[in-house]
């Protein structure tokens, strides 16, 4: 079985690092995209035979990802995978948040995962095959359904993210290139634990916690579904955004 290359963002921890341990485990090639170093420490051990490369990239900026795609364009012309899970929350109320912080939220968040996929294409288009579809997951929310006081920004930055992934399945079906997104709900992940904790400081955030199911998600519960996603069972299924979330979405109170 010849190689399959993949891209993750978001890389160093998390969902990010969740997916790259579940690639490696598949022996594929990885080209780990973060602004800080992805360590896998022990975790690393007996995990397959796929390889890891750890590529330093800011993906709000332009020329950080062109330059992290032209490193990855060195070891290989195709790409059959990316994975974008970059992503930052910032709390503050709508009409008082500072620019600067909208604008961080917007750029990791939406700007970030189109630059990627753009970067991304040419070789994705080249690695796609009408059998062996090429594909691109987004790491959304269910935020981006349920807007929360104190989270709007991060909300409105997963709606458009969902719509960007909505009109990239439209152009790229016919290049057999699958585009999805997986919306998570609260996962123990320093990520959620750090907006647990700036929440604390601001009387309008609310996580949405207790999920239905009775507990909050591990990573690998959302590496699982992006693992579905990349995989021969998902080779009709494009433009859908699948929840992992516990049944927080199945409620609208």
């Amino acid at each position: 079985m010849s190689t399959k290359y993949v891209v993750v963002t978001g890389a160093a921890g998390g969902i990010g690092k969740a997916c790259v341990q579940m690639l490696l485990a598949d022996g594929c090639h990885v080209f780990g995209l973060d602004i800080r170093p992805i360590d896998l420490g022990t975790s690393r051990m007996g995990e397959g035979s796929g390889k890891l490369s750890p590529l330093h990239c800011d993906v709000s900026d332009s020329a950080s990802v062109d330059a992290a795609f032209a490193d990855i364009g060195k070891a290989t012309d195709r790409l059959h995978a990316l994975v974008c899970c970059s992503g930052i929350i910032r709390s503050s109320a709508m009409g008082t948040m500072a620019n600067e912080v909208f604008d961080t939220v917007m750029a990791v968040n939406v700007r970030g995962p189109w630059l990627c996929a753009k970067a991304a294409l040419p070789r994705l288009a080249r690695a796609a095959t009408p059998s062996d579809p090429a594909r691109i997951v987004f790491i959304s929310s269910v935020a981006a359904l349920r807007p929360k006081l104190g989270g709007g920004a991060y909300s409105a930055s997963k709606a458009a993210l969902e719509n960007i992934m909505r009109a990239l399945a439209a152009e790229l079906a016919s290049k057999s290139i699958l585009v999805n997104a997986v919306a998570p709900g609260p996962v123990d992940t320093p990520f959620v634990q750090q907006a647990l904790q700036d929440a604390k400081a601001d009387a309008l955030y609310k996580p949405s916690l207790p999920p239905p199911i009775g507990r909050v998600a591990n990573v690998g519960d959302v590496a699982a579904v992006v693992k579905f996603l990349l995989g021969a069972g998902s080779n009709y299924v494009t433009g859908g955004v699948i929840p992992v979330d516990g049944g927080i979405s199945a409620l609208r109170a």
